[in-house]
């Protein structure tokens, strides 16, 4: 059976399944930058208290005559450890410099950091509640710190190195679902409240810089007037620019990142010294608090996923709603996800191709791939018999990871390519990559 490239945006059947006890809650793929075992280890936390590591790269064995490969997990610890976890793992991610240390958040109050190659727990923090998610910076260089959100309303930073909290942050006015750090600046949190807000936090400061407002919006993103001033000469390709310009201003436009390769940092990130204009300005004491109860959901925010290049931000919701931001406005771009139906009770791992061209959304038994910047739906993936609850997409094989209440993963891989050769009689034959060898004349 064939399957779809990634990139033309359908893809077919599973090729790998991977068997847990319990509903898989969260997936986390060992893609660290120098880790010499690059996305082969693949993290889980699952509903009945375990987590359990599994290598993608070497399955146990096979089954339907060789197109489905099982893979058996090369450690677990569950209830029966001393140290584990009494009930649901809801988040379990890796240490971001290497495959070292995991990270677990619990049902249990508890966030644990497990040594990988002891399986014994390092460091220990209790939280006043259910731990729903927990997030490390992958571009940070000079803190080593666990963001959690939790059932309650305060937002805790634990420190692995010290082995305590170093901040709260307060501001949401119920718990707090997800977090997730920018991919931009190791001081930015983003996070989720139960209070329908998602909120934007300088860690180095106290309170948010930024709550995002549903009814705040924009059609797109018009280029300064300044740098499009026409010359001599050029007054009617100019005119022309312009009004290229307002028939694509009903689409978000993709930014790209700066020409030497580094990620551009948007002007929410800089400090007040590198910002001018309102931004800096005062607000009247009133506006503040309008703005401070903004929200972007009609409901919970179950899921926040930031772009590649770290300039959009996803969110879904319990109102079924899926929404794009554009981070350095803090508008909502009004792009029109097709309607969905998506878990309202707990919250939900979203997953982005590399080039942020396409967004994987659990959707009860289902998985929704939309178009980021159209909304619309490229293909809907169905193989789990009940709700999906995670995805993480491997941007190095091109394979999506997806954990399911049915407890098992799904692993959704892009064809092996297939070459046509043609023979001395000049006949067309199909030969498989596999059978191709590394010369040609």
């Amino acid at each position: 059976m064939v399957l779809e490239p990634l990139r033309a945006g359908t893809i077919g059947i599973c090729i790998s399944r991977l068997s847990l006890q319990g509903a898989v809650m969260f997936l986390d793929l060992s893609i660290k930058p120098v880790d010499l075992t690059e996305g082969r280890y693949l993290l889980s936390g699952a509903s009945d208290g375990s987590a359990a590591v599994y290598d993608v790269q070497c399955a146990t064995r096979y089954e339907g005559n060789g197109l489905v490969a099982k893979h058996e997990c090369i450690f677990i610890v569950d209830k029966r450890h001393e140290q584990g976890h009494q009930y649901a793992v809801s988040s379990a991610i890796w240490y971001p410099i290497d495959t070292g240390l995991f990270i677990t958040g619990s049902f249990d109050q508890c966030v644990n950091v497990w040594d990988t190659n002891s399986t014994r727990v390092v460091v220990n923090f209790k939280m006043p509640g259910k731990v729903y998610r927990t997030a490390m910076s992958s571009v940070a260089g000079s803190h080593m710190l666990i963001a959690t959100g939790t059932e309650d309303v305060q937002v805790r930073l634990c420190d692995i190195a010290s082995g305590a909290f170093t901040h709260t942050l307060s501001g949401h006015r119920d718990g707090v679902m997800t977090v997730e750090w920018s991919n931009s600046s190791e001081w930015v949190l983003v996070t989720g409240g139960c209070d329908g807000a998602i909120r934007f936090w300088d860690i180095r400061r106290a309170g948010c810089f930024l709550v995002l407002d549903q009814s705040r919006s924009q059609l797109g993103r018009r280029p300064p007037i300044l740098e499009h001033l026409p010359s001599k000469g050029s007054t009617s390709k100019s005119l022309l620019a312009g009004q290229s310009s307002i028939n694509k201003a009903r689409t978000p436009q993709k930014k790209t990142a700066n020409g030497n390769g580094a990620k551009r940092v948007p002007s929410l990130y800089r400090t007040p010294s590198q910002t001018k204009g309102s931004m800096g300005q005062r607000l009247h004491p009133g506006l503040l608090s309008s703005r401070d109860r903004a929200t972007a959901h009609y409901g919970a925010v179950t899921g926040l996923k930031v772009t590649g290049d770290g300039m959009y931000l996803l969110s879904a919701g319990s109102d079924s709603r899926l929404r794009l931001w554009d981070i350095e406005s803090g508008c909502n771009t009004l792009v029109n996800y097709e309607v969905t139906r998506l878990e309202t009770r707990k919250p939900i791992q979203l997953a982005n191709t590399q080039d942020s061209s396409l967004v994987f959304v659990p959707c009860m038994t289902t998985i929704k791939a939309f178009d980021v910047w159209s909304g619309q739906t490229s293909k809907t993936l169905r193989g789990h018999y009940e709700y999906v609850n995670c995805c993480w997409f491997s941007s190095l094989d091109q394979e999506l990871y997806t954990g399911s209440n049915d407890r098992q993963i799904l692993v959704w891989s892009p064809p092996k390519s297939v070459l046509h050769e043609t023979d001395e009689r000049g006949n067309n034959e199909q030969v498989s990559a596999s059978d191709q060898d590394c010369w040609s004349d």
